[in-house]
């Protein structure tokens, strides 16, 4: 049991691993590149390998949710005191959010706008979608303890947290093309409405932030991926739990592929790219595919064939993401931006992958108290 319990984990973390090689790349490039270098086919492959680190992080944020909640629930703890517990986390995440936002102001003195303090960020999201993720698990079964699981395996307390969470992200994907349109909060101030869509200060909603519509839907989505995978039948059954999500994954792929290709539209405005229900589908159905990869990598592959460096930056991975912005787009960056070549951005990508790995290692080995 504690063998499995340890490959679990380091899937879980692999696959954050992952997210962060993902955010490297895209970050570094779209720092460092020159302007000829920016109208390559490998700047677009890297852009379009950057729609991934963000709901990868969020998706994983609701498993990683999961699991924490059912390890409390396992150990008899009230509903209340784990809705106090995951609550009072994801308040501590988005006020790290609102932190870092501090520190890049104040390197950035003198050429930061002040209005850059309320950019709404995915720590921000990952923060307020832990809250929202506390709130809806103690709304949606407040007075249940934690039962035996059924003959099937998942237990009616656990049965109606994935469905709740299925729930609640479906609304939110279905809820964002109004609220980013013909349905926008205008009464609410900008740093407020920012929150819902991500308007910011610039009279439209921006693709490039993350609004709690549609991001916070990634995490739900994950909620409910980890608390299947927490079931007594997927315990018992961990391939084919891993692989029915796999399948699960292609078929919403496929749902959004088929809804996006229907002339009929539900909505006044339709942009797929950024705020459509369909374009969420395929993105969870990527995310459940790649659930799937790493599971397979690591139990089969050659995930844990010693030290692996993506599981070692996965348990660090909120380090790693705040240490490394500042020396790919602060004031310290490695190299100078706007102005290299392919090979040579490669090279600072590799500087800053290597770099982040001994960060994550001194991090690990120090501990937290000494570090």
């Amino acid at each position: 049991m504690a063998e499995k319990n340890k490959q679990r984990l380091s899937y879980i973390d692999w696959m954050r691993g992952l997210a962060c090689v993902f955010m490297f790349q895209t970050h570094c490039y779209d720092s460092w590149l020159s302007d000829d270098a920016r109208h390559s086919t490998w700047f677009k492959w890297s852009q379009l390998g950057g729609t991934l680190p963000a709901p990868l992080f969020l998706f994983l944020a609701g498993i990683s949710f999961a699991l924490v909640t059912d390890r409390l629930r396992s150990k008899g703890i009230t509903a209340g005191e784990i809705a106090r517990i995951t609550i009072r986390r994801g308040a501590e995440i988005f006020g790290l959010g609102l932190l870092f936002r501090v520190q890049e102001f104040l390197l950035g003195w003198r050429w930061v706008p002040w209005t850059d303090l309320l950019r709404v960020d995915v720590l921000n999201i990952i923060g307020l979608s832990m809250v929202l993720m506390g709130a809806v698990c103690y709304a949606s079964v407040p007075h249940v303890s934690s039962a035996a699981e059924t003959a099937q395996g998942i237990s009616r307390e656990r049965a109606i947290s994935i469905v709740v969470s299925l729930l609640v992200a479906l609304t939110i994907a279905l809820a964002t093309p109004p609220l980013w349109t013909t349905h926008r909060p205008r009464w609410l101030p900008w740093y407020l409405e920012s929150y819902v869509n991500g308007v910011h200060i610039f009279g439209k909603p921006q693709p490039w932030l993350f609004p709690l519509f549609p991001w916070a839907a990634f995490a739900f989505a994950g909620l409910a991926a980890g608390f299947f995978l927490m079931s007594d039948w997927a315990r018992r059954n961990e391939a084919k739990a891993v692989l029915s999500l796999g399948g699960g994954g292609a078929a919403l792929w496929a749902l959004g592929l088929w809804l996006d290709a229907r002339p009929e539209r539900l909505y006044a405005v339709y942009d797929f790219w950024h705020s459509s229900p369909e374009f969420f589908f395929i993105r969870v159905g990527v995310l459940l595919l790649l659930l799937t990869l790493s599971y397979v990598w690591c139990r089969w592959g050659a995930g844990q064939w010693g030290f692996s460096p993506l599981i070692q930056m996965g348990t660090t991975s909120l380090l790693v993401y705040w240490v490394h912005i500042e020396f790919v787009y602060g004031r310290f960056s490695i190299l100078p931006k706007r102005m290299n070549s392919i090979p040579a951005a490669t090279l600072g990508l590799a500087t800053i992958f290597s770099a982040m790995l001994l960060l994550s290692l001194a991090r690990t080995r120090l501990g937290k108290k000494r570090a």
